[in-house]
């Protein structure tokens, strides 16, 4: 018998699929549990249906990223830090920093999507790497001066 899993069965498939199952399995534990719809006309239809929704809103998402991916390597972002009189920098850089400036320019980026190796700690011109998407990177340039 074929079916449509509704969950993640262990051993048997993932969400979504159609599976090929014995008529008892499908009948006294999928159907019974609600993790498994018949393969029929009807539910194949909707099932491809969901598949078109989810793939029109995963473009729709990527080209957002894309977008937004744009704006942000075109931004000219400076944070300014304290230093002491010697030049020295009082604290350092963090990707919440960086994600804090770029709100303030318009551009709302988490900062867990901020791919910092580590804290800067000098006084320069730097660029790092923004994951707005899978396989879309932001390359974003940024400096760090004197307050």
């Amino acid at each position: 018998m074929k079916v449509i899993l509704v969950q993640d069965v262990k051993g048997t498939g993932k969400k979504d699929e159609i599976v090929e199952v014995s008529d008892g399995f499908a009948r006294n534990f999928l159907f019974k549990n609600k993790l498994a719809v018949a393969a029929d006309p009807q539910n194949i239809n909707a099932l491809k249906q969901r598949q078109k929704a989810e793939e029109a809103k995963r473009q729709a998402e990527r080209a957002e990223a894309e977008l937004m991916k744009k704006q942000l390597e075109s931004l000219n972002v400076t944070i300014a830090v304290k230093a002491s009189e010697s030049g020295k920098m009082f604290g350092s850089v963090t990707s919440a920093e960086i994600a804090e400036q770029l709100k303030k320019l318009g551009a709302d980026v988490d900062k867990k999507k901020i791919a910092l190796k580590e804290n800067i700690r000098e006084f320069g011109e730097y660029t790092v790497q923004i994951k707005l998407y899978p396989e879309v990177l932001a390359q974003l340039k940024f400096s760090v001066v004197k307050a």
